[in-house]
C-alpha cells in the first residue's frame, strides 16, 4: 500500500505541472537559477561535509545526489534541495558515535519515516508547530554551528569534544595558539560575504568568499590548514558504491537518530515551501515533499 502510494505521488509531480507550456524563456531563467545555485552549493557541501565529520568529496555528492532528486520529485514546483547547516550538529553527533556507516543507515531509514510520514498526509501537520519553537530551535542550531567553527577560524589543532560548552572551553584555552593568518583569511571571507555589493549580486559572494582567500593562500603559499593538507584533496571521479552493513541492534540503535534527521527534513523541506508559495502565489504537494 505504500508504495502504490508513493507510485500515485510520483504520477502527480509538480515538475509534471510545470513541464506544460514550457518554453525558452522558462529555460533560460531556469539555467541561470540552476548555475547560480550550483556555484552556491559546492563550497556549503564541502563546508558543511567537513563540519559533520565526513571527507569533502562525500558532501559533494551528497549535495549532488540529493539536489537532483529533490528539485525533480518535490512538492513545490520552484523547490530546490542543497547543503544545509541545521544538519550539521546532528550528523557530526551521529558520524562521532556510529560512523559513516551509522550515518549511512540512519539515513536511510529516515527516508523510510518520511516516506511513510507522506503517505499518512502528515505534512499538514507543520502548520500547528508554534513558531516560537521553530525560531529557538534554529536558533540554536546557528550557535552550535558557530562555536564548532571556531577552531578553524582561528587556525587551532586542538581535537575538541563534542558538547559545545566543552567545545568553547577547550577554544579559549588554546586561544595563544592562533594563527594570524587564519584569522586574517576569515575576516576577508566574512566581508566579501556581508560586504558584497548588490548590482555585482549575479555574481554569488559566497563564491568569490572562497576563490579569492584561495588565491592568496596559492599565491604567498600562507602556512595554514587547507582541504588538501587536512583530507589529501578531494578524489576525481564518481565514488565507489558499497552498502553498510546492517544488524538489529544498529537498527534499533539508531531509530531515534533517523527520527530526528527525519523529522528535521520534514520541518526544513515543508517551510521553504510554504514560503516559496507566498513568493509565486502557489500550493505546494506536502505529501509529495516528504516523500
Amino acid at each position: 500500500m505504500l508504495v502504490l502510494e508513493v507510485f500515485m505521488q510520483i504520477g502527480r509531480l509538480k515538475l509534471f505541472d510545470y513541464l506544460k507550456g514550457y518554453n525558452r524563456t522558462a529555460f533560460l531563467s531556469d539555467l541561470g537559477a540552476g548555475i547560480t545555485v550550483g556555484i552556491v552549493a559546492l563550497p556549503l557541501a564541502i563546508g558543511f561535509g567537513i563540519a559533520s565529520g565526513v571527507r569533502p568529496d562525500q558532501g559533494i555528492w551528497t549535495a549532488i545526489i540529493a539536489g537532483f532528486l529533490i528539485s525533480a520529485l518535490g512538492g513545490s514546483k520552484v523547490q530546490i534541495g542543497g547543503p544545509t547547516g541545521a544538519f550539521v550538529p546532528i550528523l557530526a553527533g551521529i558520524v562521532a558515535t556510529y560512523g559513516y556507516s551509522g550515518l549511512a543507515i540512519a539515513t536511510i531509514m529516515a527516508g523510510i519515516f518520511l516516506v511513510a510520514m507522506g503517505a499518512l498526509k502528515l505534512g499538514s501537520l507543520i502548520k500547528f508547530i508554534p513558531y516560537p519553537v521553530i525560531a529557538g530551535f534554529t536558533s540554536g542550531i546557528a550557535v552550535i554551528i558557530f562555536i564548532g567553527q571556531l577552531k578553524e577560524f582561528f587556525g587551532l589543532s586542538v581535537k575538541l569534544p563534542h558538547h559545545t560548552l566543552d567545545q568553547l572551553i577547550e577554544i579559549v584555552k588554546h586561544l595563544p595558539e592562533t594563527n594570524g593568518y587564519s584569522v586574517a583569511l576569515g575576516v576577508l571571507a566574512l566581508a566579501i560575504l556581508i560586504f558584497w555589493p548588490k548590482k555585482w549580486r549575479m555574481i554569488p559572494s559566497s563564491i568569490v568568499a572562497v576563490i579569492v582567500p584561495t588565491i592568496l593562500v596559492a599565491l604567498f603559499s600562507l602556512p595554514v590548514h587547507t582541504i588538501g593538507s587536512a583530507f589529501g584533496g578531494i578524489p576525481s571521479g564518481f565514488p565507489r558504491l558499497a552498502l553498510p552493513s546492517v544488524s538489529f541492534s544498529q537498527i534499533h540503535d539508531l531509530m531515534l537518530p533517523a527520527m530526528t534527521i527525519a523529522m528535521l527534513g520534514a520541518i526544513e523541506s515543508l517551510l521553504s515551501a510554504m514560503v516559496a508559495d507566498g513568493m509565486i502565489d502557489d500550493r505546494h504537494d506536502s505529501p509529495q515533499g516528504l516523500h
